[in-house]
């Protein structure tokens, strides 16, 4: 057994070795790029006349990288070097290089940009390698004019590129290969230790015998759940390095198959077992006695075997005794009649869950061939996937935008000084973010990390002075430093890749002048380039965080309300549609939440990122419950479909269409409430909207006869309550009379009863959080209107009679 502290301390271990480790890693590849750079035969020197993008290149790379990534990493460096070098020697054959002028270079680099960045599918890594070569080739052929050779120039950034892609590969290989696969096969021995030890603080805390322990138990897990779900991400992030590894060792193969996915099916049930158990309020469970205490203690070890099985080969998975393992849930022979005992059976459910994922069911031979031609693709299909492109006009923008970005920065920055313009653009080239960033904050941190990096080299080139071919040893030091940096949230990948490039571009070269005037030189191109950037968003993406936050709220509560009216004990098929959806408008709306968290104020009114923070746990909750609530619901179709059909007669239907109708007062409660929410988070203003009623003239009168979705503040708990023993007493004879049709014995009742059990319980707390939902919108829009009194179910009879009034006036 691992004891939580035992397992952090190991955790800790492994992010220093693994920090260290990327750190020498990084520090060979940069030395191997040094000595061919800095003392190999002049031809050679004079093939790799860029240096400093050989350095630039191992850091895009190499950084916390496995050999797979190390080897996609040199495929995409020749994709990035067919779409940056290859276009750039004709245009120099054409425009001819002593005819470039400030404005012409500006405007070939960005047309230049444009075409790299517009691509949908092409790679993170590709484009900046591409759109690094462009500034390179276009900015140093304007400097040195007529002196430049339109062919061999471009041939040189690429020679450039190369020397950069081979130091990574030797980094990578020597003095061992850093295979992902070996890392994926640590990780998933962790992550099923961590999984392991969750389940046993999650049993302990059900088993407790004060509200005391429990909780102490429970905070345990979440410590754990917090470092599982890292490691679950590294997981998942390893699996396409584990394919490219696979071309240069055949035989080699994976402790796992997509154990990602294998491990994110255990996830769920764990966290529903968190979330029963944070409901509770008395311990131990009524339900509990030494006979199920028993049958549980057994099931933890034997999915707690299976969690171990995984870890080391997905191929072989002990004997299964389903009887044994489902023994635990035949005990169960009736619903429960009130709220307070339903976490106890919601817990059972998700260990339910834990066991249909611990059972696996072979597939045929025909599925065998086809998932691991899936799982195992083959070097040309890899190959063909980068080198697919796709051209979407959504990307039209944000293509548009990087090309401006980069141009201007070319263009200011050779305004301002010729010699150093390449820095500039090389700034704004190395940077390019996919997706919508936190301006102000990523060029923060990256100026940050320029100054820190630039300084460091400075220091280093003084205190390395007299053994100037020595010096880029110093840079060990500062590498693990930055690892460290990548790692943290001050600064992440942004701010610690730019620290080891300002000091890797000093402490690297020789023969560019005075450290401290290229510093300074370097510095001031850097701070142009990024100030560029954020020109170009502020002009082309006017639109705050702040306000996209409050769209996409309003954006998942109508998804979210169209997820729970699908919820329907007859129509099961309906609920899984919107899921995906919903999962990825969370992800969307916290991406939002987080970018307006960091983004100054200005003059706009702060930004409540508590609240929304808030919001957004409480629609996350609501996903979960919805989540479990289809498995009751498949679960109940499965044990229901186990009985011929005859014995759906009419007395059944009827019971059946009883719990539908118990489903549907919790469903009206949640989606008037939603619709309702989603309305008034849209209110900007609740002075404004009084002066636009006062303007349509809408009377008092009007606004109370206005009709309002809003429906849950009518229903009082006790209506709820009765509600829910309505349903429970339904689903208590359902469980009685399906299993009276034809002797099944005690295990399809129980299996319905913990199914339906766990499915009143889902949507009991749908309502709950729709309350928590109500408190923290109103919260929200108080913080926005300050001299306002807030009466949601006022506002939302407003804007319906404005709405009428605008209506009317058509």
């Amino acid at each position: 057994m691992v004891t939580t502290t035992t397992y952090q301390s190991e955790r800790a271990r492994t992010i220093w070795r693994s920090c260290i480790a990327s750190a020498f890693r990084t520090a060979f590849a940069c030395t191997i790029v040094g000595c061919i750079t800095l003392f190999s035969p002049e031809y050679i020197k004079n093939e790799v006349a860029f240096p400093a993008f050989s350095y630039v290149t191992v850091i895009l790379i190499v950084t916390d990288a496995t050999l797979g990534d190390t080897l996609r990493g040199c495929w995409l460096a020749i994709c990035a070097s067919i779409q940056g070098v290859c276009p750039a020697i004709l245009s120099l054959w054409l425009i001819k290089p002593d005819r470039l002028t400030v404005g012409t270079t500006a405007l070939v680099v960005a047309v230049s940009a444009f075409v790299v960045v517009l691509p949908e599918n092409t790679h993170l890594i590709s484009k900046r390698i591409a759109l690094g070569q462009i500034v390179i080739t276009y900015v140093i052929a304007f400097v040195n004019g007529d002196k430049t050779e339109p062919v061999m120039h471009p041939i040189h950034v690429a020679a450039s590129t190369a020397i950069g892609v081979f130091a990574c590969v030797v980094a990578l290989l020597f003095p061992y290969p850093n295979l992902a696969c070996y890392k994926v096969k640590k990780d998933c021995k962790i992550f099923s230790e961590n999984a392991s030890e969750r389940l046993r603080l999650f049993l302990e805390a059900f088993y407790a015998e004060d509200n005391t322990s429990s909780q102490a138990f429970i905070s345990q897990a979440k410590l754990l759940a917090a470092s599982g779900a890292k490691i679950l991400q590294t997981i998942k992030s390893k699996q396409v390095s584990m394919q490219w590894e696979k071309i240069p060792f055949k035989s080699l193969k994976p402790s796992c198959k997509n154990p990602g996915q294998r491990f994110q099916d255990f996830e769920t049930p764990l966290k529903g077992m968190e979330i029963a158990l944070s409901n509770s309020s008395s311990f131990p469970a009524e339900i509990l006695n030494a006979e199920l205490k028993d049958d549980l203690e057994g099931l933890e070890e034997y999915i707690s075997h299976q969690f171990k099985s995984i870890s080391i080969n997905s191929e072989t998975v002990p004997e299964t005794n389903v009887e044994k393992v489902s023994k635990p849930f035949q005990t169960l022979q009736n619903i429960p009649t009130t709220q307070k005992y339903l976490p106890s059976f919601f817990f059972l459910f998700c260990m339910k869950l834990l066991q249909n994922k611990s059972i696996p069911s072979p597939p045929s031979s025909n599925e065998a061939t086809k998932n691991q031609e899936q799982e195992t693709p083959s070097f040309f299909q890899i190959l063909s996937n980068n080198l697919a492109i796709g051209i979407n006009s959504t990307r039209l923008m944000p293509a548009f935008k990087s090309s401006l970005s980069l141009g201007l920065a070319v263009l200011v920055g050779a305004l301002y000084s010729k010699q150093d313009a390449i820095w500039a653009g090389l700034s704004v080239a190395i940077s390019y973010a996919a997706a919508r960033e936190a301006t102000f904050k990523i060029a923060n941190i990256k100026a940050q990390g320029t100054v820190l990096g630039t300084v460091y080299g400075v220091i280093g080139c003084f205190i390395f002075e007299k053994f100037v071919k020595i010096r880029f040893i110093s840079l060990l030091p500062w590498f693990i430093i930055s690892s460290f940096l990548r790692k943290s949230k001050m600064y992440g990948q942004a701010g610690g890749i730019s620290a080891v490039i300002g000091a890797v571009l000093i402490l690297g070269r020789k023969g560019f002048g005075d450290p401290s005037e290229f510093a300074i030189a370097r510095i001031t191109e850097t701070f142009i380039g990024l100030s560029c950037s954020i020109m170009v968003d502020l002009l082309f993406q006017p639109t705050r965080a702040s306000t996209l936050a409050k769209l996409h709220l309003s954006k998942t509560l109508n998804m979210l309300g169209k997820s729970v009216s699908s919820v329907s004990i007859l129509h099961e098929g309906k609920l899984n549609s919107g899921q995906k959806e919903m999962n990825f408008n969370l992800i969307q709306l916290k991406k939002f939440i987080e970018e307006a968290e960091v983004e100054p104020n200005f003059w706009f009114v702060p930004f409540n990122s508590g609240c929304y923070y808030k919001l957004w746990g409480s629609l996350s909750k609501m996903t979960q419950f919805l989540h479990f609530g289809t498995h009751a619901i498949r679960f109940v179709e499965q044990e229901s479909t186990k009985i011929d059909n005859y014995y759906y007669n009419d007395a059944l239907k009827e019971i059946v269409s009883k719990i539908d109708c118990d489903l549907k007062l919790f469903k009206d409660i949640v989606c008037s409430s939603i619709k309702c929410f989603e309305e008034v988070s849209l209110v900007k203003s609740l002075q404004k909207l009084e002066k636009e009623l006062e303007k349509k003239k809408v009377g008092s009168f009007d606004i109370e006869v206005g009709k309002s979705p809003f429906k849950h503040m009518m229903w009082a708990e006790d209506e709820i309550e009765k509600g829910l023993r309505s349903f429970l007493q339904n689903c208590e004879e359902f469980a009685e009379n399906i299993t009276s049709v034809e002797k099944t014995g005690e295990s399809v009742k129980s299996q319905l009863i913990l199914s339906l059990s766990a499915l009143g319980f889902c949507m009991s707390n749908l309502v709950k959080e729709t309350k928590e939902i109500e408190k923290g919108l109103k919260e929200l829009v108080q913080w926005e209107n300050p001299t306002s009194q807030v009466n949601l179910h006022e506002t939302s009879c407003k804007m319906h009679s404005l709405a009428n009034a605008n209506e009317a006036t058509k």
